[in-house]
């Protein structure tokens, strides 16, 4: 009887021990594929770190990208800005005017007026005559006004037509003017200042009730066809 449970109490103490056994390598096991599957997430997450710092300089230089660009253009922007406003009203201040009668067609004058500045200046309207005794200034041909202001860079020239008299002898009060005086006008087309004078010819010009002008324009031809 003693014999027998020495047997049975060994044989329970050893599977006992068998089983701890197990249940120790088992746990081991455990451990070893958990850090296994972490370590591939842990360089995921590295790779995804420096993804993100990839994106945020390439997001950074973008910006700096586009607030270079639109510094750049707005100072562009300035500049025309500046250029644009530097232009001013044509006056006896600015500009050299001169008369001159032509053949043909009978009986007309060409106005030139020389930009003798150093800024862009712009002959607005038309001009106002006073030939000597005059009591008005004459009118205007309507159907001769350009487009567009006639702007003059430094040296160059606008013009206008003058008809002085009739050529078939209908006008009427005609008189030799030995004088005349151009008045300007300003952007408001008001006419400003006293007035240029203009050198005539010596026996001076024949003027009668047709007298009428043309606007500036930028072309002698067109100044001189009406």
């Amino acid at each position: 009887m003693s014999s027998t449970l020495f047997r049975r109490r060994t044989a329970l103490l050893t599977a006992g021990f068998a089983a701890a056994a197990s249940l120790a390598l088992t746990a081991c096991g455990t451990g070893e594929d958990t850090g296994a599957r972490h370590t591939p997430n842990t360089a995921a997450d590295t790779r995804a770190a420096a993804s993100g710092t990839d994106s945020v300089v390439t997001v950074a230089k973008s910006h700096r990208s586009t607030t270079t660009s639109k510094t750049t253009t707005g100072s562009q922007g300035t500049k025309g800005t500046k250029a644009s406003s530097s232009a001013v009203t044509c006056t006896g201040a600015n500009t050299k005017v001169t008369a001159q009668t032509v053949t043909r067609p009978l009986n007309h004058m060409l106005l030139t007026v020389k930009n003798t500045g150093s800024k862009t200046c712009y002959l607005y309207g038309y001009p106002a005559l006073r030939f000597q005794d005059a009591q008005a200034v004459p009118p205007v041909v309507e159907d001769s006004q350009p487009q567009a202001v006639t702007t003059l860079g430094p040296g160059q020239s606008g013009y206008a037509g003058v008809n002085l008299s009739s050529a078939d002898g209908s006008g009427t009060g005609g008189y030799t003017a030995k004088t005349l005086s151009v008045i300007f006008q300003n952007r408001d087309l008001d006419f400003i200042g006293s007035g240029v004078k203009v050198p005539l010819p010596s026996r001076g010009t024949y003027i009668d009730s047709s007298l009428r002008t043309t606007y500036w324009l930028s072309d002698p031809q067109d100044a001189i066809s009406w």
